[in-house]
């Protein structure tokens, strides 16, 4: 089902507001699944790699970051400019196939998409129950110990056991 994709990587320094992450990467899948794989499928591949809580929607059009849990964003239909690391962070276009590995403490927004974008968000097991922190000096406190707390995925959430996102963080 996956594709063979190129794989982007970046580390995105904290911004004050942001934590982001110090050690672990942004990964991008490019076209790693079909652009025209359905959702329900697309959740099929990532529960199938242990990333769960899966939903479909968009990303929020403000700054925000999750503590406690690494999230995966595979685009299931559309295109969208996001901005990740905050307000000076690194945009990125994404579209229908692409799948983002977004480490805990990564900040991230919406700032352009189509009327069709959508992703399939999911997290690895035991992280679904996450937390959501607006970019605010209040939410900042504690959250780089936070971060530096969540576990590591059993597994790249397109590849499994052995895809690029296990290289890139072990």
């Amino acid at each position: 089902m996956p594709n063979e994709s190129e794989t982007i990587r970046f580390i995105l320094p904290d911004d004050g507001v942001i934590p982001n992450n110090p050690r672990l990467p942004v990964v991008i899948l490019k076209a790693a699944l079909d652009p025209d794989l359905p959702p329900a499928r697309i959740h099929e591949v990532q529960r199938a790699n242990g990333w769960t809580g899966n939903w479909i929607w968009t990303v929020f059009d403000y700054h925000h970051w999750h503590p406690d849990a690494h999230e995966a964003l595979s685009v299931a239909a559309g295109h969208a400019e996001l901005l990740l690391g905050g307000p000076e962070g690194r945009r990125v276009h994404v579209a229908a196939g692409d799948t983002l590995i977004l480490p805990a403490g990564t900040g991230h927004c919406r700032v352009a998409s189509s009327g069709d974008f959508a992703v399939c968000g999911c997290y690895p097991e035991g992280q679904e129950d996450f937390t959501t922190h607006r970019a605010t000096p209040e939410a900042r406190e504690g959250g780089s110990e936070a971060v530096a707390r969540v576990n590591l995925p059993r597994a790249d959430p397109v590849y499994g056991a052995d895809g690029p996102l296990m290289r890139e963080w072990r």
